[in-house]
């Protein structure tokens, strides 16, 4: 099993892959092999069985052209069915028993932060590709964990933004209660009140009973004497 050091910038990460990639002449036929977990069966379903088939296709395209470097891309997929403990499970086994070079995919926050810890405490690279939790990267954050998509504050960053063009005085969100709805909320309500100084608009919010493995996919909010309403999109 190969282990990296690798730093929290994309230098260090280009570097690392390319370390892991350029394994000598002797290892050019070796597959470079993924270790992909996800949330493939209930609810979410909708989102991630899409996701599968884009990446079952890439890894297709890039080994009809060669692999990557002269080798051949492998990976090997697990369903977490939405719950962080079966999410870890897997990650052990891919790394342990599988051998995988890296660990990538996650859909929830929460299951994104578990593996994440994971990552850290086996020295395995993570690419995270769907958790928006600010807190995968920043608070909880370490060496070995990357995500590819905008974060739970760029997203809300960019709805307050907006928001605070309009003349509205009151709003309301409604969220998942979970890492993900709850920070989502926290962002949406600082950026606003800093862009509408002296003089913020009240944000009235509330965290809806979804468990955590499955919050709702699209909640519309309703507030009498709201003067607008928000839709998040809990993942």
């Amino acid at each position: 099993m190969r282990r990296m050091n690798v730093r929290l910038h994309l230098p260090a990460l280009l570097g690392a892959l390319l370390t892991l990639i350029l394994a000598g002449p002797a290892q050019a036929a070796e597959p470079i092999r993924v270790g992909e977990i996800n949330s493939y069966t209930g609810p979410l379903a909708a989102f991630t069985v899409p996701y599968r088939n884009g990446w079952q296709l890439a890894v297709e395209e890039v080994n009809a052209r060669g692999g990557v470097l002269g080798r051949p891309l492998e990976v090997i997929s697990r369903d977490d069915g939405g719950k962080p403990a079966e999410a870890v499970k897997f990650a052990e086994e891919l790394v342990r028993r599988e051998n995988v070079d890296l660990l990538a995919g996650t859909f929830l926050s929460n299951i994104g932060l578990a593996v994440a810890d994971f990552a850290n405490r086996t020295r395995t690279l993570f690419i995270a590709s769907e958790p928006l939790s600010d807190a995968v990267v920043w608070s909880k954050g370490n060496p070995y964990t990357f995500r590819l998509r905008p974060s739970t504050y760029m997203q809300a960053a960019m709805l307050a933004e907006e928001a605070a063009k309009l003349p509205a005085k009151r709003w309301a969100t409604v969220a998942p209660n979970y890492e993900y709805g709850q920070s989502a909320v926290k962002a949406f309500k600082e950026v606003l009140k800093a862009k509408r100084s002296p003089t913020p608009g009240r944000t009235q919010s509330t965290t809806s009973p979804f468990p955590s493995t499955w919050p709702s996919s699209c909640v519309r909010a309703s507030c009498a004497g709201c003067s607008r309403t928000e839709r998040w999109l809990a993942c």
